[in-house]
């Protein structure tokens, strides 16, 4: 089964600006692309007729309309993006607005995940705004006869000779008629006259928010609409034994009961159950319980943790595949009698964004209309046209604002479960999930197992590392048989170790498709930095180092790390990796006394681009873990909104702190156990840390912000836990009995 490409393997490349709209006379707008892998491109034979991936429109009151097909999901990116505009535009950013692209995977990049709409979307963006400008000066300098080189612009406003000013809305249709420059030789403004990059600017989507006239998926009403929720078998790959639609018919407000078919083709899948269509949510839920159904299992239903792990450790022990073979490692450790060896594993998480999963949609003879906050609305606009009957074209979905993500709300379950029941009850309906259904029916975070060893030379430093893998692979679940590479969304952050170990082994083996996974937060590199960062504080252990200077030494000298080609872009620089650690413990007054009971932990990791440290300050009582600060370092390029990137930390490390100490997804008789926030803990508000967060300054294009900041959480808070009750902490969440 294929899906979209995994988020982290984002790439793209400029190609050059076109014009549009100029016959309008209206505005100057001009299309840009950025290539990116998740745009499909048309089929050179049939050029598509806007071959853009967004827009800049300048109208004549001023007023400059981005239009994009990123997601709001509380990343900040409707205020970075057009900052990057109006700075190099020479606007003011309260005259930047956005509006949501239609969608259409053949002129928009839709994909908003893997921290990549900033990263990826920066130089486009500059010269968009730059060619705009050129234009609007070139515009003034024929009005006034000049030379374009004598004027400047300035809050929208080209000044001339003598103080002379036009406003860029009194241009636009003069320049609307010139040709768009050549991206090879536009101008782009000077770093050092930035006035908005690298400032922090109120966020434009505050207002809204505050005033209510924001739109998430909950908040469409529409003509008629109706109400629906889903009884799901709870096992994947269940299905209904029988059920009794009478008990919920009689049910107060349902109209209808539909039997919704499992979906499970290429790009979609369902787990198909019972769906009851009412007049209201509550309505709807009543009927739900009075159902009565009574479930067959199916093929998974002996699945548990305890099944996988012995599954895992089977096939550790037989062998997988070689994902890198540096030197005889294995030759090395099993000749060191003093070699290191521990065994790591990595639990299932579910997502859980704070607003529930939701869907409306309309389905009509001839057209479908679905509203959905969602990662990429050209997904589900396949799968539904695919699965109901419709050419692509005939499917509008209208992305809302997101109530968070994580990955989550890249799948297309819900909208297409919407566009299901709408069909059956030949009305517009609203699918809504409850924190149960979200929980129990959802995707999670891949659960794996590491056997970890390591020999170490006469000087403490290591001569030989392994790493051996076993997960329920993200791909192995989303790629087609044929086509996959289970591989592709685990290994990172692992085989590309930053550190210098002369001999290195790593092999990979994936578990069968029997559990749905899927791309949560940071991806591999939660689970991965865990284990690698935590392995390399044994090792400094062992070697009776100071695991910052450990550390330090094994990324000297400066070299570059290659990243296989599955990996995140750049290679990774291990000097870059040594300032944010050397930043991180030199803010959290590393080596310095602390108060009594209290103890550090340190980690470091590079992913989506980006560098992060992170200084855990822990005590532990009877067993009991209270991180009481964490002070974060990071290195993300250059920090366009510097409040925003402050932000996504302090979210990665409080997202990461809750998957460390408080949470799990587990699995008995191929059932969920968790069911909502009682027995599925978020992170409280009086049990949050104090953070500090301190960004490298740097020149550089920026990269990602929104999950770098979550891998180096739990081992930095496992290594302070070490330090503090000389207990190593091997799996997650961390719970009393293993240090009490």
């Amino acid at each position: 089964m294929k899906g979209p490409l995994p988020r982290r393997r984002l790439r793209f490349s400029r190609r050059s600006f076109l014009q549009a709209g100029a016959a309008t006379g209206a505005v100057l707008a001009i299309g840009f692309r950025f290539d990116d892998a998740l745009a499909q491109a048309p089929p050179p034979e049939k050029p598509a007729p806007n071959p853009f991936d967004a827009w800049i429109k300048i109208g004549k009151d001023g007023v400059v309309t981005l239009v994009m097909a990123k997601s709001e999901m509380g990343q900040g990116i409707f205020t970075a993006l057009p900052m990057i505009v109006a700075d190099e535009l020479d606007v003011d950013f309260a005259k930047i607005k956005i509006q949501q692209a239609a969608t259409n995977a053949a002129w928009y990049n839709h994909g908003t995940g893997g921290s990549s709409s900033v990263r990826t979307s920066f130089t486009p963006l500059r010269q968009v705004g730059a060619a705009a400008r050129a234009m609007l000066v070139e515009a003034a300098a024929d009005q006034w006869k000049v030379d374009p080189a004598t004027l400047t612009t300035e809050n929208g406003t080209v000044i001339g000779p003598g103080g002379k000013q036009l406003a860029y809305g009194a241009l636009v249709e003069a320049a609307a008629k010139l040709p768009v420059p050549d991206l090879k030789t536009i101008a782009l403004k000077d770093p050092a006259k930035f006035k908005l990059i690298g400032t922090s600017v109120p966020r434009y989507d505050v207002p809204s928010k505050t005033n209510g006239t924001a739109q998430f998926g909950g908040d469409v009403r529409l003509p008629g609409m109706l109400h629906a929720v889903v009884a799901r078998p709870p096992v994947y790959g269940g299905s209904v034994k029988r059920y009794d639609a009478a008990k919920a018919k009689a049910v107060k407000g349902v109209k209808q009961i539909v039997e919704l078919p499992k979906v499970d083709t290429d790009g979609a899948f369902t787990r198909g159950g019972i769906a009851v269509v009412a007049d209201s949510t509550y309505a709807a839920l009543q009927g739900r319980e009075a159902l009565e159904i009574e479930w067959e299992g199916g093929p998974n239903a002996a699945i548990s943790n305890d099944s996988l792990r012995r599954d895992f450790e089977a096939m550790i022990a037989k062998g997988g595949l070689v994902v890198r073979n540096d030197g005889d490692a294995d030759k090395l450790i099993a000749g060191d009698a003093k070699a290191l060896k521990a065994v790591y594993e990595i639990p299932f998480q579910v997502h859980a964004p704070m607003e529930p999963l939701n869907a409306t949609a309309h389905v009509k003879p001839d057209s479908v209309e679905v509203w959905m906050g969602c990662q990429g609305p050209q997904w589900p606009q396949g799968v539904i046209a695919g699965v109901l009957g419709y050419k692509p074209e005939q499917v509008k979905v209208h992305t809302t604002l997101l109530g968070g993500a994580f990955g989550r709300r890249y799948a297309c379950d819900f909208g297409l479960e919407a566009a299901q029941i709408s069909k059956a009850a030949s009305a517009p309906v609203q699918v809504l999930w409850t924190r149960e259904d979200d929980t129990r029916h959802g995707f999670y975070r891949p659960f794996s197992i590491h056997h970890m060893a390591a020999a170490l030379d006469a000087k403490g430093a290591p001569s030989a590392w392994t790493h051996r893998m076993a997960s329920t692979a993200i791909a192995t679940f989303w790629e087609a048989p044929d086509k996959v590479k289970h591989e592709e969304s685990e290994i990172g952050g692992a085989v590309n170790l930053p550190y210098a170990v002369p001999a290195m082994h790593m092999e990979y083996s994936h578990a069968p498709r029997g559990f749905p996974t899927m791309w949560w937060r940071s991806v591999e590199h939660s689970g991965n930095a865990f284990v690698v960062e935590s392995f390399l504080d044994e090792l400094a252990s062992a070697a009776k180092a100071d695991p910052l200077a450990y550390r330090l030494k094994l990324l000297s000298p400066p070299r570059q790390v290659k990243i296989p080609p599955e990996g995140d872009g750049s290679p990774l620089d291990t000097a870059r990796l040594s300032a944010v650690l050397e930043l991180a413990a030199a803010k959290a007054g590393w080596g310095k006394p602390l108060a009594p009971g209290r103890f550090r932990g340190i980690a470091g990791h590079y992913s989506f681009e980006s560098y992060a440290a992170q200084v855990a300050e822990v005590s532990v009582t009877k067993g009991k873990v209270r991180v009481h600060k964490v002070v974060c370092a990071v290195d993300c390029g250059r920090a366009i909104s510097p409040d925003n990137v402050k932000a996504q930390m302090e979210s990665c490390i409080v997202y990461g702190l809750t998957a460390t100490l408080k949470s799990a997804i587990t699995v008995k008789d191929g059932r969920i156990e968790q069911g909502n926030f009682h027995d599925y803990e978020m992170l409280r508000i009086d049990e949050s840390p104090e953070i500090e967060v301190h960004i490298v300054p740097s020149d550089r294009p920026p990269t990602g912000t929104g999950e770098p900041g979550l891998p180096p959480t739990a081992p930095a808070v496992a290594n302070a836990i070490f330090a503090a009750t000389g207990k190593r902490v091997r799996r997650l969440p961390i719970k009393e009995s293993d240090l009490a």
